[in-house]
Order: structure tokens, then sequence, then C-alpha cells
């Protein structure tokens, strides 16, 4: 009886370990003004070009006066940075 619990513990807890291991899906979106934001999920809007990067992007990044990107702090729902102002679709 021991035996099995143990086995079955064993697999709970890998599969758990398995389920946090997983990538989250998160993305860094820049515009042509230079404005990027965060968000969770891919999008794309007909006749709005943004670039898509992964999440850890944003890390390797200098943030500061001489760069030509600004990061926008996140914003709920769906849209985008343009100038400094959240659009939504």
């Amino acid at each position: 009886m021991k035996l099995r619990t143990f086995i079955f513990g064993a697999i709970a807890g890998a599969g758990t370990l398995m389920a946090c291991a997983a990538p989250a899906s998160a993305y860094v979106y820049c515009n042509r003004e230079g404005d990027c934001w965060h968000a969770d999920e891919r999008y794309q809007q007909p006749g709005i070009r943004f670039e898509a990067h992964p999440d850890d992007w944003y890390f390797h990044r200098h943030w500061g006066e001489r760069e030509r990107m600004h990061w926008r702090d996140y914003h709920e729902g769906r849209g985008y940075w343009r100038n400094g102002i959240w659009i939504t679709f």
C-alpha cells in the first residue's frame, strides 16, 4: 500500500513540475515611433505595424536617453501605444 501511495505521489509531483515549467507566452511589441510595451498574447491589427519580440528581449536592451525606444507601462485590454497614448482596439 505504501509503495502505491509513493508512486502516485511521485507521478503527481512530476506532473505539477511539468505544468509549472511550461514557458509563459508573453511578448514585447514595439511600433515605429519607439513605443514598446508588454502583451500577454500575440495579436495583429490590420493597417497597424508592430515588431513582436520574446518577453526576455526587454532585459537585453539599454533603455534611456540614447535609445529611440521608450518603455510604456502595462495596460489592461487589447490595444497599442502610439506616441505615448494607449489606443484600444
